[in-house]
């Protein structure tokens, strides 16, 4: 399985540096070398040697404090998953491939080259195939869609509209990095758009969709036609109250000072965030027979299919099925599983017939502590059976458990307890 991106082609180059003796590593074990200017994970699988670079390409954890698991190696921090004999992506949220480093065994040595190789694989539009992909939403869903389409040699036009300002940016950071400049956020250039033939409209809203006649109409007035579509736009804040425990906000000069509960206790504070809740932007579709549920989410079966023709959705705006809960119906508006979501689209829109199987793996940092979730439903166990671990501090535990999900191997609440 790849579902990543890694561009350029490298001549061939001669093994040089010795990084360990052969005897060093055994069957499944893996470590860190320097090779050069470069940091590489030597791994041994099946008597064979192998090298991919060491850095996740989410956010640059190193994979040696990862999960070694068969062939692939899952990042300790956010759970991306890395074929270690061809540096394959196979799971999110990384959305690049790693860089391999040719490997040879002599004289009971190792040798690595200093060189990575790289593989270009992508593909463009080709003028002669009269087929349209409309892709709604500007988020993680959208983009990975765009691309798995392009390395699936899709040669058709390609139309990503977003009411944003922005390209396709990584809102996961937005809650962890409070000055990040916009450029920095982003997930790719327009560069990579242009190179790649996938055309984006920016501050554009769709006003509805005509199944039968395959067209959107927008905000300015364009009605434009689509094959076939994919649904994800964002969710929207909506104001609730919780048990009236927020008294009172206090501060001067438009600066929060202090926020005073029901209770009467008083809590100093420079910085409040407001959790408001959310609610699916599903109006649009009001009107079409894009079947939804009580809550106004799109229901979608394992491939992302709605149940009208040619028309798929992903990411928030989703209730599916969750493979590792038996099969159970979950809404999760998360940055990897979106991931995930855009993929199956394309891979279906590609008549693959690819279901979605994934391992929902959340992250975040609190006060310097580094908290990870795994699963999707709001339990630890069901049927007896391990469906979810939470971890603060003790990575890689959580990815431990994750990968062992991954595999359909049972933990049991025996096991666990």
């Amino acid at each position: 399985m790849v579902i990543g991106l890694v561009a350029g082609l490298e001549p061939e180059e001669e093994v040089t540096d010795v990084v360990c003796d052969e005897a060093e590593l055994k069957d499944g074990e893996m470590t860190e070398v320097e090779v050069g200017d470069h940091n590489v994970l030597l791994v041994r699988c099946d008597g064979v040697y192998s090298a991919i670079s060491n850095q996740c390409t989410h956010y640059g954890a190193p994979l040696s404090k990862g999960v070694l698991s068969g062939h692939r190696v899952r990042c300790p921090w956010h759970g991306s998953c890395f074929n270690v004999k061809t540096g394959d992506l196979e799971e999110y949220p990384g959305i690049d491939c790693l860089p391999c480093h040719k490997v040879k065994v002599e004289n009971n040595k190792v040798y690595v080259s200093g060189q990575p190789k790289r593989i270009k694989w992508m593909g463009a539009r080709d003028q002669a195939v009269l087929h349209t992909v409309m892709l709604l939403g500007g988020g993680a869903a959208s983009l990975m869609c765009a691309e798995t389409l392009r390395q699936e040699n899709y040669g058709g036009r390609i139309i990503m509209v977003s009411r944003d300002d922005l390209l396709p940016y990584d809102k996961t950071r937005l809650s962890k990095i409070m000055n990040a400049e916009s450029e920095s956020l982003l997930m790719r250039r327009m560069e990579f758009f242009h190179k790649y033939d996938i055309e984006v409209w920016l501050k554009k809203e769709a006003l509805s969709i005509d199944t039968n006649k395959k067209t959107v109409t927008f905000d300015d007035g364009l009605i434009q036609c689509y094959d076939q579509i994919l649904v994800m736009l964002e969710e929207r804040g909506v104001t609730f109250y919780m048990n009236d425990a927020v008294a009172e906000v206090q501060g001067e000069n438009r600066r929060v000072k202090a926020v005073k509960l029901k209770s009467g206790i008083t809590i100093e504070a420079d910085l409040l965030i407001v959790g408001i809740g959310v609610s699916p932007n599903s109006e649009f579709l009001k009107g079409s027979p894009i079947r939804m549920d009580s809550k106004n989410y799109v229901i979608v079966d394992k491939y992302m299919r709605t149940n009208v023709t040619d028309v798929y959705c992903a990411g928030d705006l989703t209730f599916f099925p969750l493979k590792m809960a038996k099969g159970q119906n979950v809404s999760i508006g998360h940055w990897q599983t979106a991931q995930a979501h855009g993929r199956i689209v394309a891979l279906n829109m590609m008549r693959r017939e690819v279901e979605l199987n994934l391992v929902p793996f959340y992250w975040t940092v609190l006060l310097g502590r580094t908290i990870r979730y795994v699963c999707g439903i709001h339990s630890l166990y069901l049927d007896d059976e391990v469906v979810a671990a939470a971890g603060l501090n003790v990575e890689p535990a959580v990815s431990v458990v994750a990968e062992r999900l991954a595999e359909g191997r049972v933990i049991t609440k025996a096991e666990a307890e």
